[in-house]
């Protein structure tokens, strides 16, 4: 499988977890032998405006911010993209799901995961789009910007138990969108801040949303959002990617 990455996103950028020292290469080091590394460049700032004010730009940008965040939001676009005919899988930060069109909280300051779909809907590549968001906590930057609009459909499980959060998002992945986008937070996990998860769930996550894909006639992609255990983290995230390439 195809990872956008880029070596800009292993430095520390600020204090929050989600910057710290040592996460990207937990993750790096498990799945560098079995995928293609693929570099992340910028996002334009003509595609984060689809979804940010300026007034939310120009605060990113006095925080010295900025940068490293089009880059993330860049690579989302680039995951976004080819996931419309492989899989694909964005190892990013900062992670997004917390930014809505005028505000972030969260680690969060562009919102990758709107900035990727609107692209694809306003270049006419999709028609319908579907987001399954498995971060423990609840992505209400993205349902501020695209829970209104009526092309994308976005589900958040809740669970606390996992074959109830796996029955749920297999109840809800649909059979006619021309893309399945993950906001892969992996916060969730066993060993994580939220306790309820296994490595092997994310695989099956994985294989649900490519068999929902392909009965679609559509694609998938992932984006990485929480997930703050650097001892399973890569795990984690290399079952996610098995699940999709099955």
């Amino acid at each position: 499988m195809h990872v956008v990455w880029h070596e800009d996103f292993i430095p520390s950028y600020c204090s929050d977890p989600a910057a710290a020292f040592g996460r990207m290469e937990a993750v790096i080091d498990v799945i560098r032998d079995r995928v293609t590394l693929i570099p992340a460049t910028p996002a334009d700032e003509e595609d984060i405006r689809a979804c940010h004010t300026e007034h939310h730009i120009a605060s990113v940008k006095r925080q010295g911010l900025y940068d490293i965040a089009a880059l993330a939001a860049g690579g989302a676009i680039q995951a976004a993209f080819t996931g419309l005919s492989e899989p694909c899988f964005a190892l990013i930060r900062p992670p997004g799901h917390h930014a809505s069109s005028g505000s972030a909280w969260g680690f969060c300051y562009f919102n990758n995961m709107a900035i990727a779909i609107s692209k694809l809907k306003r270049e006419g590549r999709i028609r319908k789009a579907f987001i399954l968001d498995f971060d423990l906590h609840f992505g209400d930057g993205t349902v501020n910007i695209l829970g209104q609009t009526d092309y994308v459909t976005i589900y958040n499980p809740s669970d606390h138990d996992p074959n109830a959060y796996l029955r749920g998002i297999e109840e809800h992945l649909p059979n006619d969108a021309d893309i399945i986008g993950i906001s892969a937070g992996f916060d969730n996990h066993a060993e994580d801040w939220g306790g309820v998860l296994s490595t092997d769930d994310y695989r099956e996550m994985g294989r649900m949303v490519r068999a929902a894909g392909r009965k679609s006639g559509g694609g998938c992609f992932a984006l990485l959002e929480g997930g703050y255990n650097h001892r399973v983290l890569g795990h984690n995230v290399m079952a996610l990617i098995d699940g999709l390439e099955e």
